[in-house]
């Protein structure tokens, strides 16, 4: 390892250590990111200083990017019930970037796709009223609903992505639910030791919307 990955994966490891929402680790922020999302982002079932938001926090810190980041997301959460908190959480944090990561529970609730899309292209208009920039993140439900949901479930994403023309991660945990060890028992939700491979599909797509 060369001294200058060394240098910052022990800074990594000091950062971590730190309790997320630690002043310290915003103490030169500059601007604010907002992660919208559910239990997915919530860090559901393991502690909240493992989940890849908070891992996240220490990346954007170890590069020299200033952001406070702010974890709006909620366990359980629809994208009925984020259309209705986003108003506040946009005008009480002024966010300069938002990752938008709704719609799974919707998916699991086998709820209609055309409310879904509807919300959640309402949720994209407001980020980008307050003057955001915005990163969709999309998600695939298990194959037992069937074809006939599951697929336009999953495109919905990239369409609406396409259609306003913002960037996309289009499963946000690409390559885990494919190793049973690293998903908890309920086969939904990754593991901690996963988290670090959530951060990996968002931060190429993220990191072109930073400013450093």
């Amino acid at each position: 390892m060369r001294t200058s990955e060394l240098l910052k994966h022990m800074a990594l490891v000091i950062l971590l250590a730190v309790p997320a929402f630690s002043p310290w680790v915003f103490a030169n922020s500059e601007h604010k990111l907002l992660v919208f999302g559910d239990s997915l982002s919530a860090a559901y079932g393991i502690e909240e200083s493992a989940g890849w938001v908070t891992l996240l926090e220490a990346r954007l810190s170890v590069d020299n990017y200033p952001y406070e980041v702010i974890n709006g997301s909620v366990s359980g959460e629809t994208t009925s019930g984020g259309l209705s908190r986003l108003p506040a959480m946009l005008e009480t944090h002024n966010p300069d970037v938002v990752i938008l990561a709704l719609g799974g529970n919707d998916g699991l609730r086998g709820l209609p796709l055309a409310n879904i899309r509807q919300n959640l292209g309402e949720m994209v208009k407001l980020i980008k009223e307050s003057g955001a920039k915005i990163m969709l993140a999309g998600v695939q439900i298990p194959p037992n609903y069937g074809p006939r949901y599951t697929g336009p479930f999953y495109q919905q994403f990239q369409d609406i992505a396409g259609e306003q023309k913002i960037p996309l991660v289009p499963f946000l945990i690409d390559g885990i639910p494919q190793q049973p060890e690293l998903m908890q028992n309920d086969g939904i939700h990754p593991k901690a030791e996963a988290q670090g491979m959530i951060l990996e599909n968002v931060w190429p797509v993220l990191e072109p919307l930073l400013i450093n």
